[in-house]
């Protein structure tokens, strides 16, 4: 099993940067391909980004390429998705998962098997 914790939500003026954070631990969680989803009021969950943990695989939907980065840091256990040109629309809780699939091309949520609590983003224009 995989524990995962969100942290680095908050409130940013559009046009501005944010950084998020996904703490794992766990049962084999180095082996796992790690995703951000979001989800804004009276909206469906929706994905944003994967990377797979130990390979440098990524994949983003298309609203974001080019202004989100994920990344990670395998000696800290820890996912980042680093926000830039920050958009209204771009506001939703931001959520962690964890897929054993191990590959960046898991896209859907019924692909992950571990959710963090999520974090909000608020983006004011």
């Amino acid at each position: 099993q995989v524990q995962l914790v969100e942290s680095g939500g908050g409130l940013v003026q559009a046009g501005g940067s944010l950084r998020l954070s996904c703490a794992a631990s766990g049962r084999t969680f180095t082996t796992y391909t790690m995703g951000w989803f979001r989800q804004a009021p009276g909206r469906e969950r929706e994905f944003v980004a994967s990377i797979t943990w130990s390979g440098g695989s990524t994949v983003y939907v298309d609203s974001v390429k080019g202004r989100f980065t994920i990344s990670r840091d395998n000696a800290k256990n820890t996912v980042y998705l680093q926000m830039n040109s920050l958009k209204p629309e771009d506001t939703a809780v931001y959520y962690c998962a964890a897929s054993a699939y191990g590959s960046a091309s898991a896209i859907s949520r019924g692909m992950y098997h571990f959710w963090g609590q999520g974090t909000q983003v608020t983006i004011s224009s």
